[in-house]
């Protein structure tokens, strides 16, 4: 794992002690909110419906247990005990005071976190593929290219006044776990006849959906960062600041063409070429250092007899994976049970999985992009142990990638934004699936939820999406089929009116009749059936009788 220089550590406590300052002239009346809200931004804190909220960075998904035992210590102090892990692997605190806030960054400061660059303006937390480093397929770890990216980015002049947010992510396999072509830069990392980039540009969410078009088949490693800054320099000439729904690079980008935008890209590069030093291998070797695998000792039985437990065998099926070494498994663990929010964990919780961090993966968790959570390295003979100590604490539900793993934004619980309640939606979806045992037999599935058009809980990108909608002072919530994030990234599909906050559970169990109806057989997804028979069964389902 990343560990902070000289340089890093000098940064965050300069930036707390600045921004104590500022909190100190808001509390006093010296700084109105206006001009407290550009300040406030650049460090991550949010002025939501009912408090503020901070946002704390996790680069590229990354926690230590020392980490995860301070975000306990500040969520059972200076919150409501808990935390919200989001689609950015980051964490928000839904109810920090503003006196409190200055302390609250002091203590991440001690275990090397911040909340700089978590909102405002400019590049967002770096995400990767929450199993880097961890797959034999990959060509390249995309953590350290994080790193990089991160180290480059924090404080460059230009980027601290982008048009809007924006918003990168690397992978380094061909399955696309990050979602790089719904980000405004997506990264993967691929081998021609040496290891570089294809880049691709202008994805996004919100008012107006885009998949990202690749602009570069190949970007050789010294040349990475100056090909992205001749990508934010077009970005940032020619962006458009007048109107807050047209000023993505997605927007840009879409007016444009690729293939305008590319020749502004490219002559901007070669200009840059000339001016600005490429990287140095021995530069990217030091940071690729920092993220080795630990010493996995050599484990000599690699098929363990367990005890016979349904509940753990379920639990094996559906939340581990394979690791790279031989002897080792990849643990899931799910944060969407019937007891919390989705990504919503307890202060006792973060205690006890960095406890069980430490004790059988070498003190590492990571974050997903689905608000579930990752222990890397767990010993196979240790599965059993791990299991009982997760399901103590209610973080063992089976139900990885299937259609209760469901993702929502907070919704009109929490954001000033929001035009509907989403954590309800996917309460009801966890309850009421559960109760029919019915999502075994539909296998893997993405519903994903969002309280507005901003799409904070991507339902855009949803298998099956549903978004909140004001009719009247009334919750509605419009569905769409066949949206996808991954490598083969799709936009869902309206399929027609929407429905109220008592007719969705219903709708959705009618759309998933169909889809077990008609697939040509277990194996075959939602998506791929979606494709084979359209939309037309689903809406003479869902809206003949009515």
């Amino acid at each position: 794992m990343y560990r902070y220089d000289e340089f890093d550590s000098k940064l965050v406590i300069n930036r707390v002690k600045q921004f104590t300052k500022q909190i100190k002239r808001r509390i006093s009346g010296d700084l109105t909110e206006d001009e407290f809200k550009p300040l406030r931004l650049m460090n991550g804190l949010y002025l939501q419906l009912h408090a503020y909220m901070l946002r704390v960075a996790i680069p590229y998904g990354e926690l230590s247990s020392k980490q995860l035992k301070m975000l306990a210590y500040i969520s059972k102090k200076y919150d409501r005990g808990y935390g919200h892990f989001t689609t950015r692997q980051n964490i928000q605190f839904n109810w920090p005071k503003l006196i409190d806030i200055p302390k609250i960054l002091r203590n991440l400061a001690k275990v090397e976190m911040h909340a700089i660059q978590t909102s405002g303006n400019c590049i967002r937390n770096v995400t990767a593929d929450h199993l880097a480093g961890l797959l034999p397929e990959e060509i390249e770890d995309p953590r350290p290219w994080c790193e990089i990216i991160r180290k480059w980015s924090t404080f460059h002049p230009e980027f601290s006044f982008l048009p809007r947010k924006f918003k990168i992510a690397v992978i380094g396999c061909n399955e696309d776990r990050a979602g790089i072509l719904v980000h405004d830069i997506g990264i993967k990392i691929i081998k021609r006849k040496e290891i570089g980039f294809q880049i691709f540009v202008g994805g996004g969410q919100g008012r107006s959906p885009f998949i990202a078009k690749k602009i570069s088949d190949f970007v050789s490693k010294k040349n990475l960062l100056t090909y992205l800054e001749a990508i934010l320099n077009i970005y940032n000439s020619l962006g458009r600041r007048d109107n807050i729904y047209k000023a993505r690079i997605k927007i840009l980008v879409n007016e444009l063409g690729i293939e305008h935008f590319k020749k502004l890209v490219e002559d901007r590069f070669k200009l840059l070429k000339q001016k600005k030093t490429a990287l140095k291998g021995i530069e990217i070797d030091k940071i690729k250092n920092y993220f080795k695998l630990p010493s996995l000792e050599t484990v000599g039985k690699i098929n363990p007899e367990f005890p016979k437990n349904p509940n753990f065998e379920k639990w094996l099926k559906f939340n581990t994976l394979n690791h790279k070494v031989k002897g080792y498994k990849i643990v899931l663990v799910s944060l969407k049970s019937k007891n919390y929010p989705p990504g919503d964990m307890d202060y006792k919780q973060m205690i006890h999985l960095a406890e069980l961090a430490e004790k059988y993966s070498f003190g590492e968790i990571r974050v997903t992009h689905e608000q579930n959570l990752v222990i890397p390295h767990i010993k196979i003979t240790d599965l059993f142990e791990v299991w009982k100590i997760l399901d103590s604490i209610t973080l063992a539900t089976p139900n990885i990638g299937l259609l209760t793993d469901s993702i929502c934004c907070p919704g009109m619980d929490y954001c000033a934004l929001a035009t509907a309640r989403s954590i309800p939606i996917a309460q009801k979806i966890t309850n009421f699936f559960e109760a029919k045992k019915k999502q075994d037999e539909i296998g893997p599935l993405k519903i994903k939820i969002s309280g507005c058009i901003n799409a904070c809980g991507h339902h855009h990108v949803g298998n099956i999406g549903i978004l909140g909608l004001d009719k009247n002072g009334q919750e509605f919530y419009q569905i769409t089929l066949g949206g996808s994030s991954k490598e083969n990234a799709s936009i869902g599909k309206i399929i027609g009116s929407s429905f109220s906050s008592s007719e969705i559970i219903p709708a959705i169990d009618k759309i998933l009749d169909v889809y077990l109806e008609k697939r040509d057989n277990k194996n075959q997804t939602f998506i791929q059936t979606l494709e084979q028979i359209g939309l037309k069964p689903f809406q003479e389902a869902l809206y003949d009788n009515n």
